[in-house]
């Protein structure tokens, strides 16, 4: 009865939204014309700030002048201004029309986490976004009008800055404003955001959302974590049918009492549901999510770069679905919209954010080629500039993105991989998308679900890379040889420079590196502790470039001895890692 209320009930929102998307789609037919309009309405929104005075955006009419002005530049150009916005001095980058409502935190570079402004426009613009995606999305799968949502999503108001200011994940604030009456299309309360133990978190989320059998979508950043959450289901059916039984939340699980009482409307008994679940079990030996949510439809997460062993993996778990990428965004701003199902191209968001582009070839000259969006070629391989509301300008986000085409003028963009995930020990300059591509290549023929693995350069006579596996993941050490020469062989075939690199004997092959059980899951833990680390948002390195990480990460995490490492990759930082030497 609900879902028709509100299927009939949102249909004025739904075709608001419908015009929103028909919008857009026209003004991706003139995209030089759109990110003109952008970038003017950004510039006279920040205009008044301090930021904006000392750079003279009063005086900025056109492109050129906007470059004239402003530098491309990184986390640091802005930490100053930032700094003060987090004690309240809100003038110090913003404009008075534009508030600022909250600080998205990611993993930074130098010094901790980069606290990254979310403005009232900004989150206007990001919700759009959404709602474009969420509108195709629905159009072109009509069944998930009429079933509900498991979304994945983190706090946004984990502490507060000096100034008063909440910080956490902008996923969170977006849930938090969202349309009541969507809100009711969601099966994971909001309590759940504030638990702060992993394992705890999951086992909640699960305990709500198993007890609805109508899910259509499941929504979280990174297909890891779905893998994640469907094997903790599985191992934990037993608690779970137990819990969604007696209506109660395990001891097992650590909660403190103010969110058990907040999820108390969620964990209601449900007897019929647990024998639903008991026969699942019996029938399959397993509780899989491809079971007890029969009409799952949808998977949204990101696709791109070095999601795809873990995409591999989902329909043993999840069935055979579709798969709708988030598209490509960060704390940052989002940078394209999926249009269609199972790709991970999408078309730029032209409307919210101005863009710009460095050949990869050139980033990092002194000098280089800088080109708007309509100048794309397709086929080629760029680096993507940001300037947003958040007072963000010509922000190098280190993004590689390949041009896969244009819907109008406006080109379709998909995510590679982080230029800081760029290994060079002789001048081979593996990416990692290349390491994904290649161990892909490499295990899929085998029928294996590998899991997490990492690939890092290791010195030597000659140096070469070590291929980071744990030995549970593997069915024998010859299977091990076996993967590991492929990947090797797959790597010289799409990186020449390997290739030649390795004829000529300056690299030697490939070996592996076997880790005990849980050591990836120690290293995960060890990375979200730190400031700005989200459940949702962690992405596994496939490739860490730094010389010095694998020694610091076997002494730390397998051989237990305690470095001054934090046991994150950073970018390089070995002078040996940048060697271009032919």
């Amino acid at each position: 009865m609900l879902d028709t209320v509100r299927y009939w009930g949102g249909a004025p929102i739904r075709l608001r939204m419908r015009r929103q998307v028909a919008s857009f789609i026209k003004a991706t037919q003139n995209s030089r014309g759109a990110q003109n309009a952008v970038l003017k309405r950004l510039i006279a929104l920040n205009a008044d700030s301090d930021f904006g005075r000392q750079h003279g955006f009063s005086e900025i009419r056109n492109v050129a002048d906007f470059r004239a002005r402003l530098p491309i530049s990184d986390y640091e150009y802005f930490r100053p201004y930032i700094e003060r916005l987090k004690n309240g001095e809100s003038s110090a980058l913003l404009g008075p029309q534009n508030r600022l409502l909250m600080f998205a935190l990611t993993s930074g570079t130098t010094s901790g986490a980069k606290y990254i402004p979310i403005t009232s426009q900004f989150m206007d613009d990001y919700r759009l976004g959404w709602r474009i995606w969420g509108v195709c999305a629905y159009d072109d799968h009509r069944a998930l009008y009429k079933r509900r949502i498991v979304q994945l999503s983190s706090d946004y108001d984990q502490f507060r800055t000096p100034g008063g200011t909440p910080c956490g994940n902008i996923s969170g604030l977006a849930c938090e404003m969202l349309n009541p009456l969507i809100q009711t299309m969601y099966t994971v309360p909001k309590p759940v955001m504030k638990i702060k133990d992993p394992r705890s978190k999951y086992y909640a989320m699960l305990r709500a959302a198993i007890t609805d059998s109508k899910v259509g979508i499941v929504t979280t950043a990174n297909p890891s974590t779905l893998l994640h959450l469907a094997k903790l289901a599985d191992e934990c059916r037993e608690d779970l049918i137990r819990d969604i039984a007696d209506g109660t939340l395990s001891k097992k699980v650590s909660v403190d009492d103010e969110i058990r009482h907040g999820l108390r409307r969620k964990t209601r008994a449900n007897p019929k549901r647990a024998r639903e679940l008991e026969a699942i079990v019996n029938r399959t030996g397993h509780l899989y999510p491809k079971d007890f949510w029969p009409e799952l439809e949808l998977l949204s997460v990101w696709t791109g770069g070095s999601m795809g062993p873990y995409l591999a993996g989902l329909p043993q778990f999840y069935g055979e679905n579709n798969i709708r990428d988030h598209g490509l965004s960060a704390s940052e701003g989002r940078m394209t919209i999926p249009l269609s199902s199972n790709t991970s191209s999408g078309v730029l968001d032209a409307t919210s954010h101005f863009f710009e582009f460095i050949p990869e070839e050139e980033m990092g000259s002194a000098d280089p080629t800088v080109l708007e969006a309509h100048e794309l070629i397709e086929d080629r391989n760029y680096f993507i500039l940001l300037t947003t509301a958040s007072g963000l300008y010509r922000y190098d986000i280190h993004d590689v993105v390949r041009c896969t085409g244009f819907l109008g003028t406006t080109p379709t963009l998909e995510f590679l991989n982080k230029g800081a995930h760029i290994s060079s020990i002789t001048g081979e300059k593996i990416s990692e998308s290349q390491i994904v591509a290649a161990v892909r290549e490499s295990v899929d023929p085998l029928g294996l679900e590998l899991g997490h693995f990492t690939v890092v350069p290791s010195w030597g006579e000659p140096p070469g890379y070590r291929f980071l596996v744990e030995e549970t993941n593997l069915p024998s050490a010859d299977v091990g040889a076996k993967i590991v020469a492929s990947t090797d062989h797959c790597l010289k075939r799409l990186n020449p420079e390997y290739d030649e690199k390795r004829n000529t004997g300056r690299l030697g092959p490939m070996t592996m590196q076997l880790l005990p059980k849980g050591t990836w899951e120690k290293f995960c833990v060890k990375r979200q502790s730190r400031v700005g680390g989200s459940l949702e948002q962690y992405k596994h390195p496939c490739l860490v470039p730094q010389l010095e990480f694998y020694q610091e990460f076997m002494d730390e995490f397998v051989n237990g001895r305690r470095t001054e490492t934090d046991g994150i990759p950073r970018p390089y930082s070995s002078a040996a890692n940048r060697v271009d030497a032919k």
